[in-house]
C-alpha cells in the first residue's frame, strides 16, 4: 500500500497493525454491523486501545476474537493519559484510538492525541468508519457541496444565541450536534434568530428508530414540542439566501451595526461582516462607517 506524504511516496506496511503507529479507528454509531473488516482486524491485533469508556468499548469488542488492552482516554483525564499513550508508541507497540461512537477526533480529545503523535514523529493511520454529521448531512436532502460543521454549540443560552447571531448570514449548509435536553431550546433560537429555514434533525442514526424530522424549523419545533427528543441529534440547517443589495442608508446601517456591537456583543469587524452578508454592502465600507460614527463622523461612508 502506498501513501504520499510531503511530496514523497512512502511505502506503508502491508501487515496491520504496525508497531509505533497510532491507528485512528472509526466505530459504529449505533448499528454494530457497521464495524468494517479492516477495523475489526486492527482492533483484534493491536497492543493497546485508547477509548472513552472501557465498559462501553468492552461491550462493543465482545464479538472479536480477542482485542488489545483497553485504556481510558477522555476529556477529563487527557492531560495525564496522553504522555502514557505516547510512551506506548515510543516503545514500539501499536496503539488504536476509538470513541464511544463514530470517528475519533470529531468533538472529542482525539484530535489532541493525533497532533501530539505527529509532533513526536509517530505515524498516524486512519481506519474509516461512520461519522454522524456526514450521515445527517447527506440524508437531509439539503445542499452538501459546501457546508459548515459547528459541532456542539455553547450550552449556555446567551453564548449560544450570540454564536447563532454571528452565523446568521452564513450561506452554506450548517450542521450541529446537540444533546436531546437542549434540542428544543436550540430549534426555538433558530426560528427566532434565523427565521423558518429548511431544516432536518437526524436522530438515532443507523438504529432501528432512525428518523429525520423536518422539513423546516417551524415544523421541527412543533414536532419536538409534542414528542420530546431522545438520543444524540444532528441538526442540519439551510444557509442564508443571498440578499439583494439594499439602498445605502448611512443612519440605518450605522444603527444596525451599533446594535450588533452593543446588544449582541460582536466586535466591530464581526458586526461589519454580519451586516455585509445581510445587506449586500461591502464589509470594508460598513467597517469604515462604524468607525466614523464611533469617532463622531456625521455622514458615514457616503453613497
Amino acid at each position: 500500500m502506498m501513501a504520499i506524504e510531503a511530496g514523497a511516496i512512502v511505502e506503508q506496511p502491508r501487515e496491520e497493525p504496525h508497531g509505533g503507529v497510532l491507528y485512528v479507528v472509526g466505530t459504529p454509531i449505533g448499528n454494530r454491523g457497521d464495524l468494517s473488516p479492516r477495523a475489526r482486524r486492527v482492533l483484534e491485533q493491536i497492543d493497546v486501545i485508547a477509548c472513552e469508556d472501557t465498559r462501553h468499548s468492552g461491550q462493543l469488542l465482545q464479538g472479536l476474537s480477542g482485542h488489545g488492552r483497553l485504556v481510558s482516554f477522555h476529556r477529563h483525564n487527557r492531560q495525564q493519559r496522553q504522555p502514557q499513550l505516547l510512551a506506548v508508541l515510543a516503545s514500539g507497540q501499536g496503539l488504536a484510538l476509538i470513541s464511544d461512537a463514530g470517528m475519533p477526533g470529531i468533538s472529542d480529545p482525539g484530535e489532541e492525541l493525533v497532533a501530539a503523535a505527529r509532533q513526536a514523529g509517530h505515524g498516524v493511520i486512519c481506519i474509516p468508519g461512520p461519522t454522524a454529521f456526514v450521515m445527517a448531512l447527506v440524508g437531509s436532502g439539503l445542499p452538501c457541496g459546501r457546508f459548515v460543521f459547528e459541532g456542539f454549540l455553547p450550552a449556555r443560552p446567551g453564548a449560544r444565541r450570540q454564536r447563532l447571531q454571528y452565523m446568521a448570514a452564513e450561506s452554506r449548509t450548517m450542521v450541529f450536534y446537540e444533546a436531546p435536553h437542549r434540542l428544543l431550546a436550540l430549534v426555538k433560537d433558530l426560528l427566532e434568530l434565523w427565521g423558518d429555514r429548511p431544516l432536518q434533525v437526524g436522530r438515532e442514526l443507523t438504529k432501528r428508530h432512525e428518523e429525520f424530522v423536518g422539513p423546516t424549523t417551524a415544523t421541527a419545533l412543533e414536532h419536538f414540542r409534542d414528542q420530546p427528543p431522545r438520543g444524540e441529534c444532528c441538526v442540519v440547517v439551510g444557509g442564508c439566501p443571498a440578499p439583494a443589495t439594499l439602498p445605502w442608508d448611512g443612519d440605518a446601517l450605522a444603527a444596525q451595526l451599533q446594535r450588533l456591537v452593543r446588544q449582541e456583543g460582536l466586535s466591530h469587524s464581526q458586526a461589519a461582516r454580519v451586516l455585509a452578508q445581510r445587506s449586500g454592502h461591502s464589509r470594508q465600507r460598513l467597517y469604515a462607517l462604524l468607525l466614523q460614527r464611533r469617532h463622531g463622523g456625521e455622514q458615514g461612508a457616503g453613497p
